[in-house]
């Protein structure tokens, strides 16, 4: 056989398995590795991680609380200057480019992506908690309600988006902008150079696929809890581990489809189902429910918010002395930093074509609103019942917070359907959710590729199930927030220097769109010039 014919034989079969498996190796495979070792650890350690879990979330949360607090407000200021800068006008993919997808379609995404399972698992629960026991206030009380949402409305609104618009937009600029891979290591252009080809890169992006992994699974094993208590309310199943490893399991194979189907035939049509039946089911308790006293709650609780963001985004609890963050504050800002290279890396996919101004005010304002009014027709219902003594919702947050938006849907017509339709309506942000972040972490492991082969999709879909899943096994809803924190704490520090880094290469954008506009008036005037000259040169002809 000749070595031109052996050659040929080799790149055919080197071909054959980029077709499913082709991979950045250190990434992957370090990936892998790691990923790997905390299950094993997990399910070897057996009940012992859950004390594991709960030392580690403590200690985190207690030792850097500040610094999650502190930069989470830096994040959202940087945002809204980059926004008002002279670097709005800056376009994602060029003074050319257009939106793929429609603004409505954005929108849709946008909200399935960033917070579908979270708000439906917390949008009761949460100002119920904050209503009983308010950090700063006496419980069940006027005040306990007003900052009850308020606090809500912190944790779930413009500081949870303005870190996924620093992420989205650094990574949708270096990508659309500058023709760089979309991978965590292109950001840093500005800052390292080359060196990002090098190990450096292959440590950021590998902390970024932690951070998406465990960040997704934290999302999805909520979900699934409260899928699990939705059967067990409705048809007495037994809400136990089993079922919800269960549960896992088979929406992990349906997400698996919707991956292969890629992004704008899966994720996209998913995503834009969700937002349809998740809008029928807030039009639906605005008009069942206590419709005055739910707008009258969303206008009052903006103002309370806005009055109060200050104070209540920069608390520490220093003079109180108590721990209340660690399980709500500091655990959100946690999860919302390791969720974000998956929502970052998503919304910067679908993003290409939009102003960096409308880009972040999009990101910031758009979906923070729906939000708002999501937690005041449900939280606020939920509150305005708990203080007439209606439903008993307390007592069933304490029992099992994953009731709460069953119990709360029981006080209304159509309970029982409604309830089936948050089951449904919870699985499927599962699939959205799952199906778009194997897309992410995929490309974070292909070494920034757009169109991966599909079985790699197909391992990462699976990969965080079976994280999610382990996870519950090895210490339940403490483990999930162990998780977050965990890989929040070093994804701090690079988002930290990624806003000098996007600074940075926003500079260069601009002096360059400078230059370029002062070289068109130049040609301009070269050409008016040369204009003149042949019209004179034709009269003194003529």
């Amino acid at each position: 056989m000749s070595l031109r014919s052996e050659d040929s034989e080799e790149k055919a079969e080197q071909e054959r398995i980029k077709k499913y498996f082709d991979v950045h190796k250190p990434v992957f495979w370090s990936s892998v590795v790691l990923i790997l070792a905390m299950i094993v650890i997990t399910l070897v350690m057996g009940e012992q991680a859950q004390k594991m879990f709960e030392s580690v979330q403590s200690y985190i949360s207690n030792k850097m609380g500040w610094l999650f607090i502190l930069s989470v407000n830096a994040f959202l200021i940087f945002s809204l200057a980059i926004a008002f800068s002279r670097f709005g006008s800056i376009r994602l993919g060029g003074a050319d480019a257009k939106p793929e997808f429609s603004t409505m379609a954005w929108f849709a995404m946008l909200f399935s992506a960033g917070m579908g399972i979270g708000i439906m698992f917390w949008s009761v629960a949460e100002p119920i908690y904050h209503f009983l026991s308010p950090p700063m206030a006496e419980g069940e009380t006027v005040e306990a309600a007003r900052q009850a949402m308020s606090l809500t409305y912190l944790h779930w609104g413009f500081h949870a988006w303005g870190i996924y618009a620093i992420v989205a937009l650094s990574l949708a600029f270096f990508a659309f902008n500058r023709g760089l891979p979309l991978s965590f290591r292109s950001v840093f252009y500005p800052v390292l150079g080359d060196r990002i080809e090098g190990w450096i890169g292959d440590v950021i992006d590998t902390l970024a696929v932690l951070a998406t992994l465990f960040g997704l699974a934290t999302s999805l094993g909520l979900g699934v809890k409260q899928v699990s208590a939705g059967l067990n309310h409705l048809f007495a199943f037994p809400d136990t581990v089993w079922l919800q490893v269960g549960l896992i399991i088979g929406i992990t194979m349906v997400a698996t489809g919707s991956v292969i189907l890629g992004i704008d035939k899966g994720v996209r049509v998913l995503s834009e189902a969700n937002i349809r039946i998740a809008v029928l089911f807030l039009i639906f308790m605005l008009i069942v429910g206590p419709t005055i006293y739910i707008m009258d709650s969303f206008v009052q609780n903006l103002g309370h918010y806005a009055n109060n963001i200050l104070t209540y985004s920069f608390w520490t609890e220093t003079y109180e002395g108590s721990t209340w963050q660690n399980g709500w504050t500091v655990f959100y800002w946690a999860w919302w930093v390791s969720w974000s290279p998956y929502v970052g890396m998503f919304i910067a996919r679908i993003s290409k074509g939009r102003t960096v101004k409308e880009f972040v005010l999009g990101v910031l304002i758009a979906p923070s609103i729906v939000t708002f009014l999501w937690l005041a027709a449900f939280g606020g219902t939920a509150i305005n019942l708990e203080m007439q003594g209606i439903g008993n919702i307390g007592a069933a947050v304490e029992e099992n917070v994953a009731t709460a938006l069953f119990v709360l849907l029981e006080q209304f017509p159509l309970g029982f359907i409604t309830s089936i339709v948050a089951i449904i309506l919870v699985m499927s942000f599962f699939v959205t959710s799952s199906d778009s972040g194997s897309l992410v972490i995929d490309s974070l492991t292909s070494g920034g590729k757009l169109d991966a082969p599909v079985g790699q999709r197909i391992f990462w879909a699976q990969t965080e199930g079976a994280v999610a899943a382990v996870l519950l096994i090895g210490g339940g809803l403490n483990a999930l927030q162990t998780a977050s924190i965990t890989t929040g704490l070093p994804f701090l520090f690079i988002l930290l220097l990624m806003c000098y880094s996007l600074y940075k290469g926003l500079s260069e954008e601009h002096q360059r769109k400078i230059e370029r506009k002062e070289q068109k008036q130049r040609d301009s005037y070269k050409e008016l010039i040369s204009n003149l000259v042949r019209k004179q040169k034709d009269e003194t002809t003529e």
